[in-house]
């Protein structure tokens, strides 16, 4: 017998990746996946790669606070959701799952309306609001941290991480060497502020890099139009506005990463053991998520983190020393903590839905 899925979620890569880690498995059991995000998002770029059925609908942010758009986008919402619904009555799926992200509610309410079993994950400590919104229509809410059960039904709440991309630990340190162009055995420090880059982070550590170069080779992933074009020929630094398949020899090959603290992003460095460094995004410029992201990994010996507020060349400098000399006792706690794939889990929940 056919099974159908529809996948959904975007905005940012954090809201795809965990259905890219799906989508090999899904279709080893028989899936026919489906994908419906917004006309032209980022997961649109990332799906192109998956040979999956694509449908792209209107999206409109939901906001908390004031923006002129806050009167345009419910239309855009509206419209979204009219183009989800017939997506839906096109595709026939036996079940919907959300990565969240202001795309996915459409998808969600419109499956709902269609009597559509939805399954919906949450990464972050604390819900976001898109997903808030499709809480009281979803079979099941998957959970990345033990905390995040205090915001979500009791009866729909399922721990199960977040799912990792297999790819990610096939990576060849040797590969990521010849990629970046190193010719010495310096440790290497990552740098990643997630797809549409951190600015903060990036100034920062191009005003380190005379102390940094010495020591270190660095891997800097700016985020799309943000490569500083005066320090290509740098040596030992190496600029990638965005990486895809490569990656996977990126991560093998770095020995530090700092990164922003999205959920996704912590759990891929955690699964892959790799000392970090988190520079969360400011609770002014965002709900707060990657502060207590941050804050749960730190207390778990996972991570330093950087306040986006307090971060300066110094304070940077001092750290990566800081987490260098213990990065054995950091992989040491990340390799107990026993950490499994959250892709089995997910997959049988998705089972019990058809």
């Amino acid at each position: 017998m056919s099974k159908k899925i529809v996948l959904t979620g975007g905005g940012t890569a954090g809201h795809v990746t965990p259905n890219l880690a799906l989508i090999p498995y899904l279709k080893e059991r028989g899936y026919e996946i489906s994908y419906i995000g917004s006309y032209d998002g980022i997961e649109k770029k990332l799906v192109a790669d998956y040979d999956i059925p694509y449908y792209g609908i209107a999206t409109g942010k939901l906001r908390r606070y004031f923006d002129p758009k806050n009167f345009s986008d419910p239309f855009r919402v509206m419209k979204g959701y009219a183009e989800a619904r017939k997506a839906l009555k096109q595709i026939k799926p036996d079940v919907i799952f959300s990565k969240g992200g202001f795309v996915g509610a459409p998808v969600v309410r419109a499956g709902h309306a269609l009597k559509i079993p939805c399954i919906l994950h949450e990464s972050d400590l604390t819900p976001g609001l898109a997903n808030k919104l499709c809480f009281p229509v979803a079979q099941k809410i998957c959970c990345n941290f033990p905390e995040t059960l205090a915001y979500v039904p009791a009866e729909k709440a399922v721990i199960t991480g977040t799912p990792i991309r297999d790819e990610l630990s096939r990576g060849l340190a040797v590969a990521g060497r010849k990629l970046c162009g190193f010719e010495d055995n310096k440790p290497v420090l990552m740098i990643i502020g997630g797809s549409l880059g951190a600015q903060a982070i990036n100034e920062c550590v191009r005003d380190a890099l005379p102390k940094l170069l010495p020591e270190f080779n660095i891997v800097h992933i700016c985020g799309k139009e943000k490569m500083d074009n005066l320090k290509l020929n740098v040596p030992g630094y190496k600029q990638f506005e965005y990486v895809k398949s490569d990656l996977k020899d990126l991560f093998a090959l770095a020995d530090i990463v700092i990164s922003r603290a999205g959920a996704n992003s912590i759990c891929e460095l955690l699964a892959l053991r790799k000392p970090n460094i988190l520079v969360p995004l400011s609770p002014k410029n965002s709900r707060g998520d990657q502060e207590l992201n941050a804050r749960s990994f730190e207390q778990q010996g996972f991570s330093v983190v950087i306040e986006n507020d307090d971060l300066d060349e110094d304070i940077l400098i001092r750290r990566i020393h800081e987490v260098y000399a213990d990065r054995d006792a950091i992989k040491a706690r990340m390799h107990d903590s026993n950490q499994h794939s959250a892709t089995l889990t997910i997959l049988n929940l998705i089972e019990s839905m058809l």
